[in-house]
């Protein structure tokens, strides 16, 4: 049904209304009995709704997609993509819609969008629904990497629908609202790009206007277009590395033209540093492997650039020399974003040559000696301020990071840093709490079985990330021996 709720969202639906050959107009299905698991009351400040009102009755109605708001449009979007690197050429949204798109408080298009709503023209054969954990890992780890500094989508609202989802066994069902500066991923350029030339100029023109209009102004604005994204993804592709952060699915279905990180199914944080760290059960090649991650963003990246040649330049040698150019930048724009990220983690000034041994070996040596990798970098800092036990503690052969804390001091003491103001900057980049996946485990663990305290819990010391706070020092522990090797699951 269709509710005048004039205190919750005003709608102006840009996709729908531009771009029709890319979307199903759909409808969720009914949930049973609705009941609000989580809201993130910060989130709809942001968003100009009164969180009081989304906790109502017919705000949970919208949230579960009982209701559909005034205004909203709620389509099913298409898009195609590689998976594990074999093309499919119609994916889209199977069991998710995108209600509609608002104006946040600052002026900012963001997409409200359903997850676990029911089948759609796009299912595949699946029943379109999603279980009670899978939803409120999206939101936990997608609040994690904001606090982290980290472009990501946001979690609004986790509902649970009162009806059970059958996967091995039978488990409680839930709608996940997330929130998005869009829903545009590469595979939306794929898909328009089998369907009509056409369809692709008018994608680029819309994602241009609302995510890189800078590019609009270029001599060239499909390739300005196509700069700007890889730019933009090299930043985020950095910034998880810098985290210990592994994506677990890097299709090209789950990239997003915006720069946002979307879609948080088998992803983890690494513990001890190893980058051929893999989690998902799925992924039997390692192909999205931590330390792969730079490299399958680029091979996204190219997928991308097919798409777009036919803008690029009329003269397809042209278009693809154009493009490849921009597509060969992306190693050197990851790694200043990564370097430079890796300079503040350890308190570097400036940049010098000596500046990438002095990393890598660090790396080398965090990976032979299995050192947590949060750890690490947060105990660091107090080597500055007199005393290295903390970091030393973390090395089954301390004197290898003995020497090497040797090197860091001198390559510090060369621009006659203050020790104190260096520790200060360090914390302020290397976080205390990450999501540790045996306690996001046991939270979703719980929930499931009913009880949302320790999820909430968890979610409040993740909310604060790089504030050291008594009575937590649980939170920054890495799994004990007992948790065994780690696995994720797409949760589908």
């Amino acid at each position: 049904m269709s509710v005048a709720v004039g205190s919750l969202f005003t709608f102006d639906n840009s996709y729908a209304r531009e771009l029709g050959a890319l979307c199903e107009p759909w409808q969720a299905a009914p949930a049973p009995a609705p009941r609000l698991l989580a809201l993130n009351g910060e989130l709809a400040a942001e968003l100009g709704v009164d969180a009081e009102a989304l906790r109502a009755p017919v705000g949970v109605a919208v949230l579960v997609g009982n209701a559909t708001p005034e205004g909203a449009s709620p389509v099913a979007q298409a898009y195609a993509g590689h998976q594990f690197g074999g093309y499919v050429p119609r994916l889209g949204d199977g069991r998710a819609l995108l209600l509609g798109e608002v104006l946040d408080v600052h002026g900012r298009r963001r997409d409200l969008h359903f997850k676990g709503s029911g089948r759609t023209p796009f299912a595949r054969g699946g029943d379109g629904k999603a279980p009670v954990g899978p939803m409120l890992r999206e939101y936990l780890i997608g609040e994690a990497m904001h606090a982290l500094g980290i472009p990501t989508t946001r979690a609004l609202a986790v509902v649970a629908t009162g009806e059970q989802v059958v996967r091995e066994t039978m488990l409680p069902g839930a709608v996940l609202t997330r929130v998005a500066s869009s829903h545009v991923r590469v595979g939306t350029f794929q898909y328009a790009a089998r369907q009509d030339p056409a369809l692709v100029r008018r994608l680029a023109d819309h994602v241009i206007a609302r995510h890189h209009p800078d590019a609009g102004d270029a001599e060239n604005p499909y390739l300005a277009l196509y700069e700007s994204v890889v730019d933009a993804q090299a930043s985020l592709i950095a910034r998880w590395m810098l985290v210990g952060f592994v994506h677990g699915v890097m299709n090209t279905d789950n990239m997003t033209i915006s720069g946002e990180t979307i879609d948080y199914g088998p992803c983890a944080f690494i513990d001890a540093f190893d980058p051929a760290t893999v989690f998902s059960s799925i992924d039997h090649g390692g192909r999205y492997a931590y330390g792969n991650q730079p490299g399958i963003a680029q091979w996204n990246l190219a997928r991308l650039a097919e798409t777009l040649l036919p803008l690029i330049h009329e003269d397809t040698d042209a278009a693809v020399e154009a493009a490849t150019e921009v597509l060969s930048s992306f190693a050197d724009r990851y790694g200043r974003y990564w370097s430079d990220g890796m300079r503040a983690k350890l308190g570097i000034p400036g940049a010098e040559e000596e500046d990438g041994s002095l990393i890598e070996d660090l790396l080398a040596l965090l990976k032979v000696q299995r050192v947590d990798f949060t750890s690490f970098f947060r105990a660091l800092s107090s080597s500055l301020l007199g005393d290295a036990a903390p970091a030393r503690a973390l090395f089954a052969e301390p004197d290898a990071f003995d020497a090497w804390s040797g090197r860091w001091r001198a390559r510090l003491t060369s621009r006659a840093a203050d020790p104190r103001e260096t520790a200060e900057a360090m914390d302020r980049v290397n976080p205390v709490y990450v999501p540790r996946n045996h306690l996001v485990d046991e939270a979703l663990a719980a929930a499931t079985a009913g009880d949302l305290e320790p999820f909430h819990r968890l979610l409040d010391v993740l909310a604060r990330p790089f504030e050291v706070r008594p009575g937590l020092e649980s939170y920054a522990l890495p799994a004990p021996p007992s948790f065994g090797t780690y696995r994720t699951f797409c949760g589908t």
